[in-house]
């Protein structure tokens, strides 16, 4: 594509891409019974927080930078194991036609996850080559609801965050798209999302290309 794109699409990671929250909520479960800590309400507690929160959240207080971040990398390589022969099953249903169809768009992936699990997905899945810029997390000061990681992708791929379509699933995200100046589509795999200019189940949306068709930048 020559000269400056005219749109660029920026996608979360988990529950748009790839429908990963089972088994995250799962993973954290297991986790804790192996720690001996009850694993209750885990799904309610855990979704768009990072990782030390959780362990705070769940550990209780009084642990070191050192153990908070060993019980959220030991969860993550739990996480992974469960996820290895399932990837490709629990892929968001017509995301990668989506990829695709959309080939000459600028996309980039911008996510809280931790730098592992999305390496984990965007290789083991063989997205890579869809996306030309990934933002994770902890490359930015402040996570989502924070605006900074779509910022940071809308500046790799040199476009205006005002030209960009973000694809969310939380309402953290959202707020997150929204305070970039983007427009949101509400990926609804598992929670209705408001605040969004358009919303979809999955990318097998029958309206979704006849909505982007009538975007005016």
């Amino acid at each position: 594509m020559s000269g400056s794109p005219q749109f660029a699409f920026l996608f979360d990671l988990d529950g748009v891409i790839v429908d990963s929250m089972p088994v995250h909520t799962e993973a954290w479960q297991r986790y804790l019974k192996q720690s001996g800590l009850a694993a209750e309400y885990v799904a309610e507690r855990m979704h768009g927080k990072h990782n030390h929160e959780l362990v705070g959240e769940f550990f209780g207080p009084g642990l070191t930078p050192a153990q908070i971040e060993a019980h959220g990398s030991a969860k993550e390589a739990l996480y992974r194991e469960m996820m290895q022969e399932s990837l490709e099953a629990r892929m968001v249903p017509g995301v990668r036609q989506f990829l695709d169809h959309h080939a000459g768009v600028p996309k980039a992936v911008g996510s809280n996850a931790e730098p592992a699990n999305v390496n984990f997905v965007v290789d083991g899945a063989h997205l890579r080559p869809y996306f030309q810029a990934i933002v994770d997390g902890y490359q930015v000061e402040r996570p989502k609801p924070h605006p900074d990681i779509y910022l940071k992708a809308a500046d790799l791929l040199k476009i205006s965050p005002s030209r960009c379509i973000v694809f969310e699933d939380s309402p953290l995200g959202a707020s997150a798209g929204r305070a970039a100046g983007a427009k949101v589509v509400g990926v609804e795999t598992h929670e209705a999302l408001e605040n969004v200019d358009y919303h979809i189940r999955d990318f097998r949306d029958p309206g979704l290309e006849e909505w982007l068709a009538g975007i005016k930048f």
